[in-house]
């Protein structure tokens, strides 16, 4: 991505547009991932991604973490605003840092908030989302989410914001209310990128395994998440507190992930200020 993402103590409505990537030979990219990669049987996708992931928790991994934060972050303090995760004084690997806390959460001026930080690289109308084929079935979008046609509004909006590398890796909640289902599907680990699928960046969502959460919020309104993995994902946690029936406040944390990974949403609402390949950071009006 050519420009960055500036995380401010008070979200404010700047919205920042990407120049889609343009690949020469993405047809290959997509053959690779979802032909040649996404064929593998499960247990060696998941065999090679827990290895390439063994990587980023060497301890010799932390001293990439200053470099990369130097090529990818324009303030020279970004790490500032974060401190690393499970209560550590410094970070121990890139593992870490891959999945860094706020030290304090933005603020929010608004009723609902975006849960994560990334490119949105796909919204629309739950009923004009394409179809996809998924190893000679063909699925839907409310399939994503583990929902049958009569479970999911089709005048609802999707999203889906691809989680660079660079990017924060917990997903937050994007209103007040109460966790009405959780799921765990499993899946391939395709990469999830979406410049490799021109013609549709959300077929890894369709295929990839991911863990659904809903919230019900305080207008009896249904907000579906789905939270997918990708190649080298060796975890998505959730917090203890999160379980059935649980009361959340508005940016309380959801999941994190350990590498890789996409955050598609269903909402009500459509976005105020957001479209197609802008960016999006936790705690920005929706």
């Amino acid at each position: 991505m050519s420009k960055e993402i500036h995380i401010h103590n008070v979200r404010e409505p700047q919205i920042i547009i990407e120049d889609p990537i343009q690949l020469k030979f993405a047809s290959v990219y997509e053959f690779l991932s979802l032909t040649v990669w996404g064929r593998l049987p499960g247990q060696i996708q998941r065999w090679i991604s827990k290895f390439y992931a063994k990587v980023f928790n060497l301890s010799i991994s932390k001293y990439i973490i200053k470099p990369y934060c130097k090529i990818h972050y324009k303030e020279s303090n970004y790490l500032d605003q974060f401190v690393p995760p499970s209560g550590k004084v410094e970070y121990q690997n890139f593992q870490d840092f891959f999945i860094r806390k706020f030290k304090t959460l933005p603020k929010v001026n608004a009723k609902q908030a975006w849960p994560c930080e990334g490119l949105l690289c796909d919204i629309g109308y739950v009923h004009d989302i394409e179809q996809t084929n998924v190893k000679g079935d063909i699925r839907e979008v409310h399939q994503i989410f583990g929902l049958s046609k009569n479970e999911f509004h089709k005048e609802y909006i999707f999203t889906n914001v691809f989680l660079h590398n660079k990017n924060y890796h917990r997903i937050h909640s994007p209103v007040d209310g109460t966790i009405s289902r959780i799921q765990h599907i499993k899946g391939d680990l395709v990469i999830l990128r979406p410049w490799f699928y021109k013609n549709n960046p959300s077929i890894p969502a369709f295929r990839n395994e991911r863990i659904n959460i809903d919230i019900k919020d305080r207008k009896n309104r249904t907000w579906h998440l789905s939270i997918v993995g990708g190649p080298a994902v060796g975890t998505i946690e959730l917090p203890k507190d999160i379980k059935l029936g649980a009361k959340i406040s508005l940016l309380d944390e959801l999941a994190l992930f350990y590498l890789g990974s996409t955050c598609c949403m269903v909402s009500p609402e459509k976005p105020r200020y957001h479209v197609k390949n802008s960016l999006v950071s936790v705690g920005d009006i929706y």
